[in-house]
């Protein structure tokens, strides 16, 4: 039950994250990358702020005041890699499309689970490598890329995958250690939002009037995908490890076209499909083949 649970706070939590795609990229018409990065992180950290309070403050002391370096030494990596990964993802958006952005974000899926299996020697399911086949084609079905051209853009891209794997290996080491879903969560909006703002007052300026202009996109990245969006993917890392995780995370893209196929009324095409049913066989195979075969034994 508890599986069950956490794999559906994982659809939820890719669902909103495959929706923000649109927000990102409309985010950006007034303002730069590190802005509207900085203000959605701090609209994030606002909004699981009363959370920690109703939830947490007597755990806190608890379960951090005993391990506090280990917090320390946990806590500092998952914020510093979503940061970059936030960031490669955000300023790729200025350099190419986001078709080309969602197929080569999917590439954090096979990273998961080679960082995981060289670097922490940890065994995998073989189901865990026909998923990560099956999600890669599902992602270049999905993004229409007949011509793959590696602008700079897509570089970007590519570099920022590689935080983002290591952003999901590390939520599930922390999430193991401290049952702190909603501090962690605060947290790493924190850390974002603040080295955003660093960078922002480095090459960027900061004009309130048109960071107004871009409310509803920041709302709509801050609460939704900084806030609950992150904190659902705590909550379902909780009983899914790493690499699984990473391939129902995968989901992403095949939410990003149906939401652009419903507001946006673009059409999904046949290659559209085969992607959407390539990621979601990855997915279902990743989560039922290790139950089968348990319940098998």
């Amino acid at each position: 039950m508890k599986k069950i649970i956490s794999f559906i706070c994982l659809v939820t939590c890719t669902f909103i994250w495959g929706t923000t795609f649109i927000a990102q990229d409309m985010g950006m018409d007034h303002i730069g990358p590190f802005t509207f990065n900085s203000t959605r992180f701090f609209v994030g950290f606002l909004t699981v702020l009363p959370f920690v309070f109703l939830f947490e403050k007597k755990k806190i002391n608890n379960q951090i005041k005993a391990k506090t370096n280990q917090f320390i030494k946990l806590i500092v990596p998952v914020g510093v890699f979503l940061f970059l990964g936030c960031i490669f993802q955000q300023v790729s958006l200025l350099y190419t499309d986001v078709a080309n952005s969602a197929f080569f974000t999917i590439f954090y899926v096979p990273m998961v689970p080679i960082i995981v299996y060289f670097l922490f020697s940890e065994r995998l399911h073989w189901s865990i490598w026909p998923s990560v086949l099956a999600c890669i084609l599902g992602g270049y079905f999905l993004s229409d890329i007949s011509d793959v051209n590696v602008r700079f853009g897509d570089s970007l891209v590519l570099i920022g995958a590689v935080f983002w794997a290591l952003h999901i290996i590390y939520i599930g080491k922390i999430i193991e250690q401290f049952d702190l879903p909603f501090s962690i969560a605060l947290l790493q909006n924190l850390i974002v939002a603040t080295l955003s703002l660093i960078l922002v007052i480095i090459f960027e300026e900061i004009d309130f009037s048109k960071i107004k202009l871009e409310t509803i996109e920041i709302l709509y990245a801050g609460i939704l995908s900084g806030g609950a969006a992150f904190v659902l993917q705590l909550f379902g890392q909780r009983n899914i490890s790493a690499a699984p995780a990473a391939i129902v995370m995968s989901l992403e893209g095949v939410f990003a076209a149906i939401a652009a196929w419903i507001i946006l009324n673009q059409l999904l095409g046949l290659n559209n499909i085969i992607g959407c049913t390539l990621i979601l066989g990855g997915v279902l195979l990743s989560q039922l083949a290790p139950i089968y075969e348990k319940n098998k034994l």
